[in-house]
C-alpha cells in the first residue's frame, strides 16, 4: 500500500500497511487501478473534444469517479469496480465514435489496458501503482509534484460534483482536468513544467468554487448571518452530513409534513445561512455535533436517521450501521446505500421511515446558538465600517484561521490559537476547521462580530474576495492587508484550495498540524522562498510574528 494523499498518514510519512482513514490496502489499491484507467481516458476524451463529440455525461463521470478515490469518501471495492467497469466502457465507446469520423485514433498502453476482472484488481492495482512509483525513478521532485497535482485534481473533482448538481459547468474544467491526468504519464517533462502544472490546478480550482458559489448564491440567495441552534428539540429527527446543500434541499422536500425535524452536520452548518433554504423549509432547524472525526460519538447518540452526503466518512460502528445511508460516491461495504433516480437524486424513503421507527428528541434542550453565514455579501455589506475601525485602529489584523479537522491532538493549536488572539482582532473561519472554535463568544468591535463564519471550504472563494475588496478599498495588495492565513489541512480539497492560494500570490500562509508527506524537501523550499509558505510552530510565537 502506498497513500500520501492526507494529513493523518501514518507517523506523517504516508500510510503503508493499512490506511489511517480506515481504508484497507486492497479498497486502496483498487483506487489507484481506477485512477489507472481514469488516466487512460483522458487522452481519449481529449481528442475527442477536439473533434467536437459531446463528452459531457463523460466528463461528469470522471469527475465522480476521481472524487471516488479522495479520504474517506469510497471504501466499497465492489462500488470501485462499477466505476472501473464504467469508465473502460466510456474508454472504449469514445474510441469508436472516434474511429467514425475518420480520425487517426491516438492510443497509447494505458488508453489500451483492460483489467482482469477474473483475478484480484487489488493485485493488479498494486502493481500498476509500483510501476507509477518506478517511472518516478531518482528524481523525487517531479514525483513530489506528480502527486501534488494528481491530489489537487482530486479536489477540483469533488467541487465540480457538486456544482455540476447546481448545472454549473465550464468545459475549461473538465478539459484541464483530463490534461492534468494525461501529463502523469509524461515522461518529458520537467519540474518548472510540473510547477507550473500544480499553479494551473489552483486556477481551475477557483473557477470552480466560483462556480459553485455561483450555483449556491443563485439557488439560495446570498447567506446572511444566522442564529442556528446548537440544541434539539423535542420530536422525530433526520441528520444530514457532509457538504451536499443541494442534496441537502431534496432531503427537506421529502421530509417537509412528516413531522420529521431536519439537522445538519459537518460541513452542513452554513446551509442554515442561505435565505431561500431556511424560509422555504421550516423544519430544518438546527446544527448536531461537530466535526467529522466525531461522527462516531455523534451518529450513536442521534436518536434518528442519518444521511451521509459526501466525503468524511468514517469506517461505521456497529451501534448505528443501520440508521446511516449513504449516496453518491458515497460508500462503505454492508451500509445503507440510497441509489439515484431518473430524477438525479435519490428515494430518501428508506431513511424518512427509519427516523419516524426511531424515537427522536424526547424533549426540548436549552437553547445554545452560534452564528452562521458571513459570506462576502454580508461582510461587505459593513464594509465601510470595517475600514472605517481599521482606520481608526479599533482592528489591528484579521486572521483567517479554518480550513479541515482532524483527530490528531496537535490540532488543539488551532483552539489555543483563537483563544489568544487579541481583542483588537478579527478571526474569519471556514470549513470544518472552525469546529475547534465555532462555539465561542469572541464578543465584537464596533457591532462587528469578532469571529465570523464565512462557510465551507469551497467558500475560501468568498474569503477571496472579501481579501480582494478590502485590498482596492485600502489601496494595497492583498499581502500587504493586516491579514494572516493560518490554515489546518486534512485532504484533497485542501490541496486544492492551498494551490489557489499560491496561483494568486499569496504569501506568507501558515499550515498545520504537519506539512503533506508528498512535498519533497526541495519542493518544500522552492515553496518556501517564492511563496514564504511555512508550518506552524506555537499559538505564542505565530501570533508574534503575525503582529509584529
Amino acid at each position: 500500500m502506498f497513500c500520501e494523499q492526507c494529513e493523518q498518514t501514518a507517523s506523517g510519512q504516508g500510510c503503508h500497511q493499512w490506511g489511517a482513514c480506515g481504508k484497507s490496502p486492497e479498497v486502496n489499491a483498487v483506487q489507484d487501478l481506477l485512477i489507472y484507467l481514469l488516466r487512460g481516458l483522458a487522452p481519449i476524451a481529449l481528442q475527442a473534444k477536439q473533434l467536437n463529440l459531446d463528452t459531457r455525461s463523460i466528463d461528469r463521470f470522471t469527475c465522480e469517479a476521481t472524487f471516488a478515490t479522495m479520504t474517506n469518501v469510497n471504501f466499497d471495492e465492489s462500488r470501485l469496480t462499477e466505476y472501473i467497469r464504467r469508465a473502460i466502457a466510456y474508454r472504449e465507446s469514445l474510441k469508436t465514435q472516434i474511429q467514425q469520423t475518420g480520425h487517426p485514433l491516438s492510443e497509447s498502453a494505458l488508453s489500451n489496458y483492460w483489467p482482469d476482472f477474473e483475478d484480484s484488481l487489488a493485485a493488479q492495482g498494486q502493481d500498476l501503482t509500483l510501476q507509477f512509483i518506478a517511472q518516478a525513478g531518482a528524481n523525487v521532485d517531479i514525483f513530489s509534484l506528480k502527486l501534488t497535482v494528481l491530489y489537487g485534481i482530486k479536489g477540483v473533482a469533488s467541487y465540480a460534483f457538486h456544482a455540476q448538481e447546481l448545472e454549473q459547468e465550464d468545459d475549461r474544467v473538465y478539459t484541464f482536468c483530463y490534461e492534468a491526468l494525461a501529463a502523469l504519464d509524461q515522461p518529458d517533462l520537467s519540474l518548472e513544467d510540473w510547477v507550473g502544472i500544480a499553479l494551473k490546478v489552483g486556477e481551475i480550482n477557483l473557477r470552480v468554487m466560483e462556480l459553485l458559489d455561483a450555483g449556491h448564491t443563485g439557488t439560495y440567495g446570498h447567506p446572511v448571518p444566522t442564529l442556528v441552534p446548537l440544541s434539539a428539540k423535542a420530536g422525530k429527527a433526520l441528520l444530514v452530513s457532509g457538504h451536499d446543500i443541494p442534496q441537502l434541499e431534496a432531503i427537506l422536500k421529502q421530509t417537509a409534513g412528516t413531522g420529521i425535524t431536519v439537522y445538519t452536520h459537518g460541513e452542513l452548518l452554513p446551509a442554515h445561512g442561505y435565505p431561500q433554504l431556511k424560509q422555504t423549509y421550516p423544519h430544518l432547524y438546527g446544527h448536531y455535533g461537530t466535526a467529522w472525526q466525531n461522527q462516531t460519538r455523534d451518529f450513536a447518540k442521534f436518536p434518528g436517521a442519518i444521511v451521509i452526503t459526501t466525503n468524511c466518512l468514517m469506517p461505521p460502528h456497529g451501534n448505528y450501521q443501520d440508521k446511516l445511508f449513504s449516496i453518491g460516491p458515497v460508500a462503505y461495504p454492508g451500509l445503507n446505500y440510497l441509489a439515484d433516480t431518473n430524477q438525479g437524486q435519490p428515494d430518501f424513503s428508506p431513511a424518512i421511515q427509519k427516523s419516524l421507527s426511531l424515537p427522536g428528541f424526547a424533549a426540548d434542550e436549552p437553547l445554545r446558538q452560534v452564528t452562521t453565514g458571513f459570506a462576502r455579501n454580508a461582510v461587505l455589506s459593513v464594509a465601510d465600517q470595517v475600514i472605517a475601525a481599521v482606520k481608526a485602529g479599533k482592528i489591528r489584523h484579521f486572521f483567517l484561521i479554518g480550513g479541515c479537522d482532524g483527530a490528531k491532538p496537535d490540532r488543539n493549536y488551532y483552539t489555543e490559537l483563537v483563544e489568544q488572539v487579541p481583542q483588537d482582532c478579527v478571526v474569519l473561519t471556514l470549513a470544518c476547521g472552525k469546529f475547534r472554535f465555532f462555539d465561542q463568544d469572541l464578543g465584537n468591535i464596533e457591532g462587528i462580530p469578532r469571529l465570523l463564519d464565512v462557510g465551507q471550504c469551497n467558500d475560501a472563494y468568498s474569503a477571496i474576495q472579501i481579501a480582494i475588496a478590502l485590498s482596492q478599498a485600502f489601496g494595497v495588495e492583498v499581502n500587504q492587508l493586516p491579514l494572516s492565513m493560518i490554515l489546518s489541512w486534512y485532504e484533497q480539497k485542501a490541496v486544492a484550495i492551498l494551490l489557489t492560494l499560491l496561483h494568486l500570490g499569496i504569501q506568507d500562509i501558515r499550515l498545520g498540524p504537519t506539512l503533506p508527506a508528498f512535498l519533497s524537501p526541495n519542493v518544500l523550499k522552492l515553496l518556501s522562498e517564492q511563496y514564504k509558505l511555512k508550518p506552524i510552530t506555537t499559538p505564542e510565537a505565530d501570533l508574534a510574528a503575525c503582529l509584529g
